[in-house]
This record gives structure tokens, sequence and C-alpha cells, in this order.
């Protein structure tokens, strides 16, 4: 039934088989009156795009650093730094964007991101056309230092976005497509830069289609997004959160996010560092760039499938922490195989199916953990949540990539390399990375246990029930029309 341009929703359950008492539950009352609004879907989209195309800006060179370090006239470690930066700078900015989201609203912050992301990949484009060579490299790093600062701005709404505005039948999904998209933004990069700079000349011309898309969402985001919340929340947690500060020191004395946020953070270090580094790894043993792409876009085409059908399972059985504990461990196997096959000229068929195991298992934990930490930590905001695991994968991203790069050595004679006079070995960091993945997987599995407390809270407020566990009831929720 719609009205006021929402879905109303039903509750049968409720209105035939429960003894309403003469005072109502003011939740059961408001209950009543949750609605959904098909404006959810287009703000869904802006999100989407957005997070696609920061993502495209963070990685924009790492599937080419060899004619990247020739057109702008530096190293391979500088070229690094293109990438780097977005995670130096997110993490004290990290601070001030969970603020910002959770207290001043999801429009403002959108906003905010999206013209950050469109004047540092105009920048870029721009530094890229001087005629004085010792210029290109800073501006394109101020341009790429634009794109890390609205970074924090759109990573962090996916969880509140889904919370506002969707169902909690539809959140999980939600939460999947928004975080998806940012993975999506790493394969186009695969698939586009080595397509596009074939050659160092190329890079202007690069550097121009990605610039073009952000002023297109700029304006969607701009024009569009009207409001950070619905007139009615969807369901009996969206409008629960506790203060910025308080929900700060919950999760700081809350044993089982620390673990999730120690463990996934370590996650997201690796997924960074592998996604980073993938061409200057296979190139070593003569694997051209297009290869190289390949890999990068079958990691993240496989992660957004599994990512996907983990996503709609856990939305339809609420098993976050199994869903999670099964696909880490897989995902370690992938990782521990892909450290000894890349080691090993010749062996296309084994990386490429290594990477898009990786990909399948690895990148779906995404969504399905930053759900899971928003169920342990509930009433906290959920981009106080998403933004402290955010600020340690960045943490432990930078230091592992600089850790990884200081431990390779320098080939003398390697006559299958394509990476041209700079030959690494990669032997070492590759093995640390296995370690680390094995070593924080085992600590998650055997350390992390919580109760699902947003369930637990909906439940409760609908049926005057709570569970004492990590499961739930079987009771079917609120039916929405749609």
């Amino acid at each position: 039934m719609e009205d006021g341009g929402g879905a109303r929703c039903q509750v049968p359950t409720v209105c035939s088989n429960v003894d309403v008492p003469a005072t109502p539950n003011t939740e059961l009352k408001k209950l009543l009156d949750f609605k959904v609004y098909k404006r959810r879907w287009f703000l869904l989209l802006v999100l989407c795009l957005l997070n696609c195309s920061n993502a495209m800006i963070w990685l924009t060179f790492a599937p080419v650093a060899d004619n990247s370090a020739k057109f702008l006239k530096v190293s391979l470690a500088e070229v690094n730094w293109l990438s780097l930066v977005f995670m130096v700078v997110a993490v004290p900015f990290s601070f001030v964007t969970t603020w910002m989201v959770d207290t001043i609203g999801l429009r403002i912050s959108l906003i905010l991101g999206s013209w950050l992301n469109m004047f540092g990949a105009l920048v870029r484009f721009g530094g890229s056309m001087l005629s004085q060579e010792s210029a290109v490299y800073p501006v394109v790093m101020l341009g790429q230092t634009l794109g890390a600062l609205a970074q924090p701005l759109i990573f962090f709404t996916p969880t509140k976005l889904a919370a506002l505005w969707f169902p909690d039948h539809q959140r999980a999904t939600a939460n999947m497509i928004a975080s998806m998209s940012n993975p999506l933004g790493l394969l186009l990069d695969n698939l586009i830069s080595p397509l596009v700079a074939k050659t160092p000349a190329q890079i202007p011309v690069l550097l121009l289609v990605y610039a073009a898309p952000t002023c297109i969402i700029c304006f969607l985001a701009t024009v569009g997004i009207r409001s950070s919340s619905p007139p009615t929340p969807p369901s009996a947690s969206a409008e629960t959160s506790e203060p910025f500060l308080q929900g700060l020191k919950l999760l700081l004395k809350n044993k089982a996010y620390l673990v999730l946020m120690m463990c996934f953070g370590l996650g997201i270090a690796v997924l960074t560092c592998f996604s980073s580094l993938l061409q200057q790894i296979l190139c070593v043993q003569g694997y051209n760039n297009s290869f190289a792409g390949l890999c990068g876009a079958l990691f993240i085409v496989f992660g957004i499938i599994g990512a996907a059908a983990l996503g709609l399972y856990v939305d339809k059985t609420k098993k976050f922490m199994e869903a999670v504990k099964i696909n880490m461990t897989f995902a370690t196997l992938a990782c521990i195989a892909f450290s000894l096959v890349a080691l090993i000229r010749e062996q296309k068929v084994a990386v490429v199916i290594i990477c898009s195991l990786f990909g399948f298992f690895g990148f779906s934990i995404y969504p399905v953990a930053l759900e899971l930490a928003v169920e342990c930590s509930y009433p906290v905001g959920e981009a106080t949540v998403a933004g402290l695991i955010f600020i340690m994968g960045q943490v432990q991203s930078v230091l592992l990539m600089i850790v990884f790069q200081a431990l390779t050595k320098r080939i003398a004679d390697s006559p299958l390399s394509t990476c041209g006079s700079a030959v690494l070995s990669w032997k070492v960091p590759l093995m640390l990375m296995a370690g680390l993945t094995t070593l924080f997987t085992c600590c998650f599995i055997i350390f992390f246990h919580t109760r699902y407390k947003r369930l637990e809270a909906e439940q409760q407020a609908t049926y005057g029930t709570k569970q004492s566990n990590g499961t739930t009831t079987t009771e079917q929720a609120p039916s929405v029309e749609e």
C-alpha cells in the first residue's frame, strides 16, 4: 500500500496472534507506521557510482605501474605512493568523517565526498598536461590526495545507508551492493588502465577517461540527494544510536568488536596490498601487464559474485558469524596458494584460478563483516563502527606496503621478466603475507564470539522476546509491500 511515497509495513503476526496490552509498547506502536521509500534505490545508485569512481582514482596507476613511472619520471616506489596516500590521508581524516556521517548526516557527507572526488580527478588530469616535467608528479599527487580525502566520506556510508533506508530483510543486500561497488572500480582499473595506457605517453588520456564520470556523479549527488534519512524509519533500530564519543567508548570496551577490528583490518590490508602490487609481483616471472590486469579483474569479478551470494544468504539466515569464519578460512588457503604459485614461471592457469578463488572468498567477507560489526556493537552508530575498522585497515595497509617493499630484493638476472629495469624478488613479502593471514584468521575463529544485538533489539521491540546467543528466532520479519 503506497503512502506518502513509501510502502507501509504490514505486521499480521503481531496484529492477529498477540494480545496488545492496554498501554501498548512504544516501539510496537511505531512499528505499525514503518515504511520504505522508493527513493532509497536512487541513493544506493549514487553511492555505488561514487564508491566505484573513487576506487578507480585510488588504483589508477597500479595496473600500469611501469608506464606510469616512465611518464611521471619517478621510481616504482614513488608510483606506489600514489596509492599509499589514500591510506595515509584517510587515517587522521577518518575520525572527522566518522563524526560527520553519524552526526551531520548522509546528505552533506556524500555531497562533499562527490566534490572532493571530482576535483581530485580533474587536478590529476590537469597535472598530466603540464609542460614542466618536474611539476607533473606533485600535481598528480595533489589530485590523489583530494581523492583520498573523499574516500572515508564514501567508505563509511554503506552500513549507515542500509540501516537508515532499508528494512531488516534488505540491509545486508544493500550493504553488499554499496560495498562491492568499490571493488567494481578496482575491476575497471584492471581492465581500463592496461587497455588505454599501453605506452607512457597515453597516461594523460587514461586520467581523462577516469575524470569524466566524476562530473556526472557529482551532479547526481548534489541535485538528487535531498535528505539524510527518510520521513519514517524502515525498522525499529534505524533511529537508535549512541552519541559519537559515547559510541567510541563502548567500542573500545567491546572485546568482540576489537577482535573483529584487528582481524578484519588485516584482511583489508592484505587485499589492498594484493591489488596494489599484483602487477609488480607477476611481472618478475614473465607475465605481462595484460595478464596481470586479467588476474586482477577475475579477482574482483569473483569477489563480487561471492559477495552477492553471501549477502543474499545472510539476509535470509542471519548467520553472519558462521559465514565470515568459513569464508575467511578459504580466503586464507587461497592466499597461501598464491604466495607459492606466484613464484613459479609459466603457471598461468594456476595463477588465474587462485586469484579467482582468493577474490571469491576474500572480497565476499567485506559487506557481511561490516554487518556483523554493527550487530556486535549495537547501538553504536554505523559510521563509527565502520570507521574504526576502516582506520585499522588503512593503518595496517600502510605498514604492510612499507614492509613488503622493504623486504624485496633486487634480482641481477631475470631473462623472462617484463618489469623493465627494476626487477625485484617478492618471495619474502609473499611468505610474510601468507603467515600473517593464517595467524589472524586463527585468532578470529578462536576468539570471536558475539550476540546479534541489533536483531535482538528489533525482535524485542516487535515481539517482546530476546535471544541470549548468536542465533535468531524463526518468526518472519514484518512483510513489506513495495
